[in-house]
């Protein structure tokens, strides 16, 4: 920092706020710490009683803030994501489209071990809407190393750090199992649950079947709703260990690879998640998805909407996070559940 005359500053750095005053029409800061004094700010700055200024002089090896926030969003930035303009050192990155966020975890902590720069985000792994705020970044002080931001582009590797994968799988077939169900004993009451859960993430449901209890009945209707080409296929209740549960023996039987029969959440622990051959995925979903506001379900749904593999590493991973604490109301998704 050093203090230079006004007529002298262009092309250097303010080092703080200067508030410009004009009596009844206007009283706040001119410019900006940080802002890169140009040719026509000087007959403005001297208008304002500013002869003198404190500034940093820019030194090869050495970058500004809005340039270095411009270096992280580099590694940041993907598809379906749009950028706000740089203000006093920050950018923000929202959603272009509705769809599945992840993170680079590991490489984002790489970054963030680097001093006088940062990345933040939103939890990876979760559902976003086109207009959510995904990330902000800047570099902390005025100006930065460069080699600092080399570094951070080292950390973080050749990928993006962020990815948003929009919705791709647009249907899902409901087997609705359960003989009391079938037999018009009770109402189902599942079903219209399930059906609002996928159209938040744009699938249409497009078959709903009743194929009462049993392993072979259970097996027969998902291979049925397979045949109506279906991208989701989805068995609703049977899902416990009581005798007449048989949704799990049937999605196995109907030819499915099971990833998981169980999890690590509350509520949703007698959940099953397996794959076809062709990569259509099948989940038995537990009564709780019936009357709880969130559930392992919700965790899952996204990555199956958005077609990325879910292995039975990240269902163990959900353990912590992974208890709903049953608040009143429901704060779904603002809240740790799942996170």
């Amino acid at each position: 920092m050093k203090l230079i005359r006004t007529e002298d500053a262009v092309g250097h750095v303010l080092c703080h706020d200067l508030t410009q005053i004009i009596k009844d029409q206007y009283k706040d800061a001119r410019f900006r710490k940080g802002h890169v004094v140009t040719e026509e700010d000087i007959p403005v700055l001297l208008s304002m009683g500013k002869e003198h200024l404190y500034v940093w002089k820019m030194t090869p090896g050495m970058l500004h803030e809005d340039e270095g926030a411009e270096r992280l969003l580099a590694l940041c930035a993907n598809a379906n994501m749009e950028r706000s303009g740089v203000k006093e050192g920050k950018i923000e990155l929202k959603a272009a489209c509705d769809g599945l966020f992840r993170v680079r975890s590991e490489a984002l902590r790489a970054v963030n071990g680097i001093d006088e720069l940062m990345i933040a985000t939103r939890k990876g792994g979760t559902a976003v809407k086109k207009g959510d705020k995904l990330a902000g970044m800047r570099v902390i002080p005025l100006i930065i190393a460069e080699e600092k931001l080399d570094d951070a582009k080292a950390a973080a590797g050749d990928e993006p750090l962020l990815e948003l994968r929009p919705w791709v799988r647009k249907t899902a077939a409901i087997v609705a199992t359960g003989s009391e169900v079938k037999k018009g004993l009770i109402q189902d009451t599942f079903t219209p649950v399930v059906r609002d859960k996928l159209a938040a993430c744009g699938i249409e449901t497009i078959s709903v079947t009743y194929p009462g209890d049993g392993v072979e009945n259970v097996a027969n209707a998902v291979t049925e709703a397979r045949r109506t080409g279906a991208e989701i296929i989805l068995c609703t209740g049977g899902m416990s260990v009581d005798p007449d549960d048989n949704t799990p023996g049937g999605i196995k039987q109907s030819g499915a690879r099971i990833v998981t029969y169980g999890a690590p959440v509350l509520p949703g622990a007698m959940f099953l998640l397996g794959y076809y051959d062709d990569g259509t995925p099948v989940m038995g979903l537990p009564g709780c998805v019936m009357y709880a506001g969130a559930t392992i379900f919700d965790l899952v749904l996204p990555w199956a909407a958005a077609d990325v593999p879910v292995t039975r590493e990240w269902i163990v991973s959900l353990g912590e996070g992974g208890l709903c604490l049953g608040c009143k109301p429901c704060h779904w998704p603002a809240c740790p559940f799942g996170k």
